[in-house]
């Protein structure tokens, strides 16, 4: 085994103009392609996530960049406005906790498509609120829809081989990360062109402007759907009781039960400490996307609009950022095993945290664009570092890991919704500055994951001959 947990025996590959990608003996594509067209299955599971991620990340974030409209037609409070955006991160909690397993059990076609589908009629009824309780309640479930992250990532890792799921996990989350910077300059351009072009009135606008992104997911589901497949060797339903999938999901035809991998992941405390860090990389992302636009729109000035076009540069770059992320996390594995991949998240999200610091504090609107953009680079490619070591955690509980890492996610953008940006009488800038603190806090226990058969940050392999990778993948 190699040190970063890829396995070096491949099946030869069929030839580059077939479309097809060569394979490990576990059907697991051993390169990645994303600029082919999905003519393979494990491309096109690869298109259809992102995808369907990307609508999801658009419908959630859809809100925020009409807020100030929203606000004055609604008689929205600070405090209405700090407890939207806590629902909504709230409502994604439970669902990512819960998509981990679900994943597990029916595989991550039919998680995702039905997270989405389920969720849809919740940003349509973003347009019928009239009074805050009912705002605070439409973001709560629409902020369901971003656990379809955790279903992104199962996928690509069941996909894809341990030499290429970094990158393939960044760059599926990083492309559909997107949607949460695009939805920014989007929906404020679909509202001004109804009121100015079609005279609709700006208290009909915003809400029938959120048609677009519940069309969008409730397409993107549908085609998961149709066209998805779970695994190389095909659908969890179908192969429920097939011997190679029990063998693929538990590992050497193990009989154990739902409530045995669960609790696997739960006791591996890995999990634990990539869910916290990944709360203060992730976690801080997502409140910046809540929290960005009103803060160009009050601190500097700036119009609707241009603030939704500053904050879109921070989630569009996602589309690289994140996946070299992922890059860095392989690169580094290869180079310098678990190690590698260890140090590289806690340098990316180090530096993340120094710059949010510094966003804080800087006065001027080009500055503070500029160190947004900085810091956007760190804190999206620490998230897809951390995801370049989600997949090697335990392979039996794969779902449960991803599930505690996504949601962690969440959490910590709850946290630091309520202690920073909610009701607070600090300043916004001063707010963002802490936040910065607290993601150079809670980046430290990344020194304490271990693993004993490729080591960690301070400390190499054990010694034990018997912490073989497959054997520890499955039993741990």
């Amino acid at each position: 085994m190699e040190a970063d947990g890829s396995r070096p025996t491949k099946q030869p590959g069929p030839p580059p103009s077939s479309g097809q990608l060569p394979v490990d003996p576990s059907g697991r594509a051993t390169a990645f392609r994303p600029f082919s067209a999905p003519a393979s299955l494990h491309m096109r599971a690869f298109h259809l996530a992102w995808l369907s991620l990307f609508a999801c990340f658009f419908a959630t974030f859809s809100i925020p960049p009409l807020l100030p409209v929203i606000r004055r037609d609604l008689g929205l409070s600070p405090a209405d406005v700090g407890a939207a955006g806590v629902a909504s991160f709230a409502g994604a909690i439970l669902s990512r906790l819960a998509m981990g397993p679900a994943c597990d059990l029916v595989g991550p076609r039919a998680a995702s498509a039905a997270l989405s589908l389920l969720t849809a009629p919740a940003i349509l009824a973003a347009g019928l609120v009239t009074t805050p309780a009912g705002f605070v309640a439409v973001r709560f479930f629409v902020g369901f829809s971003i656990a379809n992250f955790v279903a992104n990532q199962f996928w690509m890792s069941s996909m894809f081989a341990g030499d290429v799921v970094g990158l393939a996990n960044g760059v599926a989350a990083g492309w559909a990360n997107v949607g949460s910077g695009l939805t920014q300059l989007v929906m404020p351009l679909i509202y001004t062109s109804l009121v100015e072009h079609l005279h609709v009135s700006s208290s009909s606008a915003w809400r029938v402007s959120f048609v677009v992104p519940a069309v969008f997911q409730i397409v993107t589901a549908i085609m998961v759907l149709a066209f998805g497949q779970d695994l190389p060797s095909g659908n969890y339903i179908r192969n429920l009781n097939n011997t190679e999938s029990q063998k693929y999901r538990n590992g050497e035809g193990s009989k154990e039960g739902f409530f045995d991998v669960l609790m696997h992941g739960l006791r591996n405390y890995r999990g634990w400490i990539l869910g916290l860090t990944y709360g203060y990389c992730f976690g801080v992302e997502l409140t910046a996307d809540n929290v960005l636009a009103q803060y160009f729109y009050d601190r500097f000035g700036v119009s609707l609009q241009a603030a939704g076009l500053i904050v879109a540069t921070f989630g569009a770059a996602n589309c690289v950022t994140r996946p070299a992320g992922g890059v860095a996390s392989d690169m580094l594995g290869r180079r310098f095993g678990m190690r590698g991949r260890l140090w590289g998240l806690w340098a990316a999200q180090t530096a993340a945290g120094l710059l949010c610091v510094w966003l804080g504090r800087v006065g001027s609107l080009w500055g503070s664009i500029a160190v947004m953009c900085c810091f956007g680079v760190f804190v999206q490619a620490a998230a897809g570092l951390t995801f370049g070591v989600v997949p090697f955690v335990s392979k039996r509980s794969l779902g449960v890991i991803s599930g505690m890492t996504g949601s962690g996610g969440t959490v910590g953008a709850v946290v630091t919704q309520l202690l920073l940006f909610s009701g607070s009488e600090m300043p916004r800038q001063t707010s963002i500055s802490l936040m910065g603190l607290l993601m150079l806090v809670c980046t430290l226990p990344v020194a304490l994951i271990y693993f004993p058969q490729w080591g960690g940050m301070f400390c190499g392999p054990s010694d034990d001959p018997d912490a073989d990778e497959e054997e520890y993948s499955l039993l741990d």
